[in-house]
């Protein structure tokens, strides 16, 4: 009975997984597919580092399959589990406090946040993960107590970003596009399982038909923080610069060489993923500890998730890290430095339309609105609104390669519109729209997105931090306007449907009634 309960589990993992990785090849073939064009035609690309290219792509596919399934066994459970044990206690300040404590320790964890402090060595790296790691902590609790007293989410964001914009009057020209990009890249493929989880089982706070609703939105009022700490931070400390870290390409040149850089970097990834998970691993075992939430089976059920987890963050990491980050910056200053430096923003525009789709934290993101919104958002709808965000996200950014427009100019009309769509379409759609801003700027923005703007503008001898930096920014903006435009097309195509279905209604009892009279008629 046992063996046959242990086939048929591993028959629906493995179902699963092939699923999860079928959809990750579909997401990752257009970009792949974008790249091999490119280097065939106006960015010819050396046979080694297409081969780095081919290879991560590969990692990446595996990884993104890996990861998501590792995510639904272990993170989200674990989540839901720790948001409804907490809104058990009914205590506000014990609630805040755990918020607090589990946003700092999740946000610790996020590679991508690495990844942006090592481009940073103006700021100590351990200075500038610890305050924006406070700032994820304190703007969860934020987020709580939003729920709780069900403060409408509109007039928050109106609120903080007010703040926000107050604050880059004093903050140094140089740390703009840092601290705006500090808020995405926070909300990665860790952060954003977990904290989405965790929304829907604290949201257990309030009863009421809204906390469906109130269930997102976490992840919107967690990328605010990030962006306050590090303007507040180049405030205080003061930098002259923020300076950079340039990108090295890797000179490869046979299969050997390939082989040696993935084999370099794999080691370093899970190391690297093995540190950012542990703190997750260590909250969870205090949290079990104190409240015996989880059944044994269900502990062993999520020790293998967090396995996936593991195993799928240092595929995927080393994928695009290895072989994407310098195929990214490679093509940029081919393309910067080339007769027809204007495909910059069309071609960029595909690209991002593409690339939103590889990354792991928006399977997790579609899967949950499908899921609270009972089939009324559909996963498809809100992967186009993304596409389309992102893409004009990044033909935005390189645009701004090209010219040296601030990007003070974009992100204060597109946040003033972000905020007033909000006061115009359901509470519903602008949480998840926020939401998606944070996700769309994962990991493939840090590491191929970026590359290729910073590429670009070596190329065309622009400013570096000024000009390539911004483009996470921009990625995490532009779905707040895209996603709100959904949602009020969606409730004008509603309304319109509740007008028509009275007609429709009387219609039929007029058509009815003569049919019974008919009946009448000629009966007996």
């Amino acid at each position: 009975m046992k063996r046959e309960k242990l086939k048929d589990r591993r028959a629906r993992v493995n179902k699963q997984l092939k699923e999860k990785t079928t959809e990750a090849l579909r997401a990752t073939l257009p970009i792949t597919g974008i790249v091999l064009l490119l280097s065939m035609t106006i960015a010819p690309m050396p046979i080694g580092s297409m081969m780095l290219f081919l290879f991560g792509a590969l990692m990446l596919i595996v990884g993104t399959g890996i990861f998501s399934l590792g995510a639904d066994i272990a993170m989200i459970p674990m989540g839901e589990g720790m948001g409804v044990q907490i809104s058990k206690s009914k205590k506000v300040i014990v609630a805040g406090i755990l918020c607090f404590l589990i946003g700092t320790v999740i946000t610790m964890a996020e590679p991508d946040l690495t990844v942006l402090a090592n481009q940073v060595p103006a700021i100590d790296n351990f200075m500038l993960i610890a305050v924006v790691s406070i700032g994820v902590g304190m703007f969860l609790t934020v987020a709580l107590l939003r729920v709780f007293h069900r403060v409408p989410l509109n007039w928050l964001l109106l609120f903080f970003y007010a703040g926000v914009f107050v604050l880059t009057i004093f903050a140094p020209d140089d740390f703009l596009a840092v601290a705006f990009d500090s808020g995405g890249v926070t909300t990665g493929p860790i952060t954003v399982p977990f904290i989405m989880a965790l929304g829907i089982g604290l949201s257990a706070l309030r009863s009421d038909k809204a906390s469906k609703e109130d269930s997102f939105g976490w992840v919107a009022l967690c990328s605010i923080g990030p962006i306050l700490a590090v303007l507040l931070l180049s405030i205080i400390y003061n930098p002259s610069t923020a300076d950079y870290r340039f990108i090295t390409v890797p000179d490869v040149r046979t299969t050997a060489e390939v082989a040696k850089q993935f084999a370099v970097g794999l080691p370093q990834y899970m190391k690297e993923v093995a540190i950012s998970i542990l703190p997750v691993i260590l909250l969870f075992f205090v949290f079990q500890v104190v409240t015996r939430r989880f059944q044994k089976g269900q502990i062993k059920k999520m020790i293998v998730g967090l396995v996936y987890t593991w195993v799928g963050l240092v595929l995927f990491l080393t994928g695009v890290n290895v072989g994407f980050l310098p195929a990214g910056h490679y093509i940029g200053t081919l393309l910067g430095g080339g007769e027809f430096k204007w495909l910059l923003v069309p071609i960029g525009m595909v690209m991002g339309y593409f690339i939103v789709e590889a990354e792991p934290a928006v399977h997790v993101l579609k899967k949950q609105v499908e899921e609270i919104s009972n089939g009324s958002i559909s996963q498809r709808a809100l992967q186009k609104s993304l596409s389309i965000g992102v893409a004009f996200a990044v033909g935005i950014g390189m645009l701004r390669v090209l010219t040296g427009v601030s990007i003070f100019y974009f992100l204060l009309p597109g946040y003033a519109i972000a905020i007033v769509l909000s006061f115009i379409v359901r509470r519903f759609f602008t949480a998840i729209a926020f939401d998606s801003g944070g996700v769309a700027s994962g990991p493939m923005t840090a590491t191929f997105l970026l590359p290729f703007a910073l590429g670009a503008t070596e190329a065309v001898g622009g400013n570096i931090l000024k000009d390539a930096f911004g483009i996470v920014a921009m990625v995490a903006m532009t779905p707040l306007i895209t996603i709100q435009v959904l949602g009020f097309i969606s409730q004008r195509k509603q309304a319109r449907r509740q007008k028509e279905e009275p007609q429709t209604g009387l219609r039929a009892l007029a058509a009815s009634m003569v049919y019974y009279e008919e009946v009448n008629a000629h009966a007996p």
